[in-house]
């Protein structure tokens, strides 16, 4: 394996110091007296490097140099978040835990290291019992984001005072371009008001994920420091109805790096942040005394219109208030999402969840609009998180997005996304399963026989949308999808908020009270060690499940190979809505399936990569169930696993389970 010249470099110098530090050359003079005294025979007249070397390793120099080396596979960043950041390729890691690790810092930038000190107080899992080294357990995962800048903790076990004890160098962006000499100062530092964005996230034994917390945390206390070094105990608040319990206390220590010349007074901090702070109130507090206003205008246009369901506000996981439009943001993905309808399908392999009722009685739902980056690290949410990061995507893909609000079939509430056309064509795109559909209405004024189309989609009215810039309310006489025109220029059958007013409270940096906008992450899996993992897991339990029946299993791996181009024809297929490939997988299966046999073949999507969960519903498919338990002459099964990553741990996990055996009259 070569290195690159830097690397090269910086690899010699970590050794050069290490040796340094261990006294090396004092050593070697000791040995080499040593040898020369001792194990010289006097025959020899001179002393070869064979004989030294093996002094030396008969002596333990060797392994005392060795034992502490050891070369790191570097991460990607997208696995850690992070962006540009320079990592050594080797390190030392040293035997005291308390030390730090190193890392390549800037001297012309600032950073801020935040240091997670460990929990307290997380009552709900006081009689939580002592894991035992190797059981699984219940885990708290700790994720941030600062100014584009994302990390995580490593998975601690659930207890009442877990042990998180994580650091993470955030780096503080300088606004503007040409100032690559000038480093952020004290006055700079405080006007930086995005604060960084906690979420913690449990998950149980099933891997199933609960968000527990979601905290902003105003970092700028620093700032009065003398040292640059402040500590502090973050009281982190449950969600949704639990959003006035305390979940848990963390204890954190904020560095500022390099060290302030100038601290700043803490009085100065207090008003800064009191000053935001009445800005954004004064901001809230007139975009609402505009909404009551242009809601009893709405109202006033016709009686049917009190019953349309028009949301202007919902509440997020911290059971704050806030304008549906600030929800949706301009989200690019970079190169992490090639298309829209890419950008459809991750967002449909998000899980769907309902925020949790407690007691559950009443059939009331629980309204709860997450944060981008809560849903992102749950890894699930309403239909409601769908729609509005899907919308996100669209805009960033240049599209005409919005966030549809209206009912399904049964009167259930229900949000998706519209797009329209620069030929007036509309879309809906459904955030749950990718599918797309044309919206063509119906005209109520036609002849009783005159041909009209027939929707396709399974939404039955819609009362109002909006994205990031725009709110408009459905003010026809008749709020059923299939009769509704979407020319939102015509006052009289849409009524607009101002954009005006919309933006003085949505957009980017109007108010300290929105949460930053964070990036996505590449994805966590790599998708052929899953695969492989995933199909040697399945192979081993359907052995087992069939040893149990008495029956013997010989695997045919050529038609497992066979099973991967259909596989992958699903995905692609999901992806893109054309279907392609099914004649050559078909002619592969007749030629690997000899005269006189019967083949059998059952595929099942799943969201997740848990081989027993995963084994379990297939065998609850009485198709799946037959081919597992097939008895017959010469029976030979497949199984083909195809897992495909897409951004943040999201993942379209493919099975085909499969026979094939001689027919027997």
């Amino acid at each position: 394996m070569s290195l690159p010249p830097e690397k090269a470099s910086e690899l010699k110098q970590i050794i050069h110091n290490h040796l340094i530090k261990i006294n090396i050359h004092g050593k070697i003079r000791d040995v080499l007296a040593e040898t020369v005294r001792e194990d010289l025979d006097p025959g020899h007249s001179s002393l070869s490097e064979e004989d030294f070397l093996r002094a030396l390793q008969r002596r333990g120099i060797v392994d005392d140099v060795m034992k502490d080396l050891h070369f790191s596979k570097e991460v990607p960043d997208t696995e850690l978040g992070l962006q540009n950041t320079p990592k050594p390729a080797t390190h030392f890691i040293d035997k005291d835990p308390t030390k730090l690790k190193k890392t390549n810092m800037d001297p012309a930038r600032r950073y801020l290291y935040l240091q997670v000190l460990g929990g307290k107080a997380f009552l709900e899992h006081l009689q939580e019992p002592e894991p035992l080294p190797g059981q699984v357990c219940s885990t708290f995962t700790l994720y941030l984001h600062f100014r584009n800048q994302r990390f995580h903790s490593k998975p601690v076990p659930c207890a009442c005072e877990p042990d998180l004890q994580e650091g993470f160098l955030l780096e503080i962006h300088r606004e503007g371009l040409g100032d690559g000499s000038k480093m952020a100062d004290a006055t700079t530092m405080l006007s930086i008001c995005d604060p960084v964005h906690l979420v913690l996230i449990k998950r149980d034994t099933s891997s199933e994920t609960t968000l527990v917390s979601s905290y902003f945390l105003d970092w700028r206390t620093v700032l009065s420091s003398p040292s640059g070094k402040t500590s502090i105990a973050v009281e982190l608040l449950g969600v949704g109805s639990e959003c006035k319990v305390t979940a848990g206390v963390l204890n954190m220590s904020l560095d500022l790096y390099p060290p302030l010349s100038e601290i700043l007074s803490p009085d100065i901090i207090t008003t800064q942040q009191s000053l935001e702070r009445q800005k954004t109130a004064e901001k809230e507090r007139l975009f609402l005394v505009y909404a009551k206003q242009w809601w009893r205008e709405f109202l006033e246009i016709r009686q049917a219109n009190q019953s349309k369901l028009v949301k202007i506000f919902a509440q997020d996981e911290n059971g704050v208030n806030r304008p549906v439009c600030s929800y949706v943001r301009v989200l690019r993905a970079g190169r992490l999402l090639e298309s829209p309808r890419q950008a459809a399908r991750f967002v449909s392999l998000l899980g769907l969840e309902k925020a949790p009722v407690v007691g559950g009685g009443g059939g009331g739902k629980q309204e709860q609009w997450c944060s981008l980056l809560a849903f992102l690290c749950r890894n699930k949410g309403d239909c409601e998180d769908h729609a509005t990061l899907l919308c996100s995507l669209l805009l960033g893909f240049g599209l005409d997005a919005y966030v549809c609000v209206g009912t399904k079939p049964k009167s259930l509430a229900h949000t998706w996304v519209m797009t329209r056309g620069t030929d007036s064509t509309i879309t809906f795109w459904e955030s749950l399963t990718a599918h797309r559909y044309l919206h063509q209405a119906i005209d109520p004024d036609a002849p009783p026989l005159a041909p009209q189309p027939r929707p396709s989609y399974p939404y039955r009215t819609i009362g109002c949308v909006f994205n990031h810039r725009s709110f408009l309310a459905n003010c026809q006489p008749s709020d059923a999808v299939e009769l509704c025109s979407f020319d939102f220029h015509n006052q009289s059958q849409w009524k607009a908020m101002s954009e005006e007013a919309v933006g003085s409270v949505c957009s980017p940096g109007s108010t300290t009270s929105l949460p930053p906008l964070p990036p996505l992450c590449g994805p966590s899996l790599e998708p052929s060690a899953a695969s492989n993992q995933l199909e040697l897991e399945l192979r081993y339990l359907v052995v087992e499940h069939r040893k149990d029946l008495g029956l013997a299993t010989v695997w045919d791996d050529h038609l497992s190979y066979v099973l991967s181009s259909a596989l992958a024809a699903y995905e692609l297929e999901r992806c893109t809505g054309t279907s392609c490939g099914n004649e050559e997988f078909q002619d592969a299966v007749r030629r690997a399936v000899p005269d006189g046999h019967t083949f059998k073949g059952f595929p099942i999507h799943f969201l997740h990569h848990n081989a027993r969960r995963a084994f379990a519903t297939c065998l609850r498919s009485p198709f799946c169930d037959e081919i597992v338990c097939c008895r017959g002459d010469h029976v030979r099964l497949a199984v083909r696993v195809r897992v495909f990553a897409y951004p943040e741990s999201a993942c379209a996990v493919w099975v085909m389970f499969a026979c094939k055996y001689r027919s027997v009259l």
